[in-house]
């Protein structure tokens, strides 16, 4: 059996650990964790968690360590495991903007760290996760953190030095879907279809458009001419969004969000 370990038992490290007690890992692999709020811890054991009386203890009876934790905690919980900290040991870290040499520096030199983004649909089983890893990772330990994620949804393996400017397109563009979504069903409020309908449908026609980029084998631009009748309705609000700069607001939104990351990087 292969140790696997959560620091921070949250609603992203719950989800992960569900993700694998719920599919073939959950066969080889032997779940731990540690949460300073007892009932995050709770309900870890609920899925088959041990549960550890501190951060050092998850480190010292795990190869693989989920630091599942905000960036602003993440310091503390460095020091307070950096002594059990191996060369064996495996560090994945899901904390926004914090790079690998970061966390090295305050754990072992040349430690194995593996850097993730994962996404709040993971919560569902509908992740779409990007990784990348050390030079230290191992290609086996890779796989095996890249299964987990795969457990949870779908991933993505891109260069390290990417890690930063993919939180706009996967890690944080739920909430700006989110937003976009709001803005339709606020208008069926306004004229009159009740916000219930108005979410289903909408909720539908996203996860519809979704399926078509990704099966269809027509390109965004052929897809957006699918459903544009010359003349028609969807032309009509086509033009006002291109007015509205939508195409310019989302890039701005995406290059303030690549900042922030990079204001947070250590």
């Amino acid at each position: 059996m292969t140790n696997v370990g959560f620091i921070g038992a949250g609603n992203m490290g719950y989800a992960i650990m569900n993700g694998i007690a719920s599919c073939s890992l959950k066969d080889s692999i032997s779940l731990y964790a540690y949460d300073s709020y007892a009932p995050a811890l709770e309900r870890a054991v609920t899925v088959g968690a041990a549960a550890c009386e501190n951060e050092a203890g998850v480190v010292s009876a795990c190869k693989y360590v989920f630091l599942a934790v905000k960036p602003q905690q993440l310091d503390v919980v460095l020091e307070a495991i950096a002594s059990a900290v191996t060369a064996d040991t495996v560090i994945v870290s899901i904390c926004a903007g914090i790079t690998d040499e970061y966390i090295a520096s305050k754990t072992l030199s040349g430690a194995k760290v593996v850097l993730v983004m994962p996404n709040t649909p993971l919560l569902l089983g509908e992740g779409a996760t990007a990784l990348s890893r050390s030079n230290s990772v191992s290609d086996k330990e890779f796989s095996l953190v890249c299964s987990i994620f795969g457990a949870c949804g779908i991933y993505s393996v891109i260069p390290k030095d990417k890690m930063k400017e993919i939180i706009a397109i996967n890690g944080s563009s739920p909430a700006f879907i989110y937003l976009y979504a709001k803005a339709f069903i606020d208008y069926a409020d306004s004229v009159g279809i009740g916000r219930e309908v108005a979410t289903e449908l909408f909720a539908k026609s996203l996860i519809g458009s979704a399926k078509m980029i990704t099966d269809s084998g027509r390109t965004i631009e052929e897809l957006i001419e699918m459903v544009s009748s010359k003349g028609g309705t969807t032309i009509a609000g086509l033009e006002k969004l291109r007015e509205g700069g939508l195409e310019k607001a989302v890039s701005e939104c995406c290059k303030a969000c690549t900042k922030r990351a990079y204001e947070l990087s250590k």
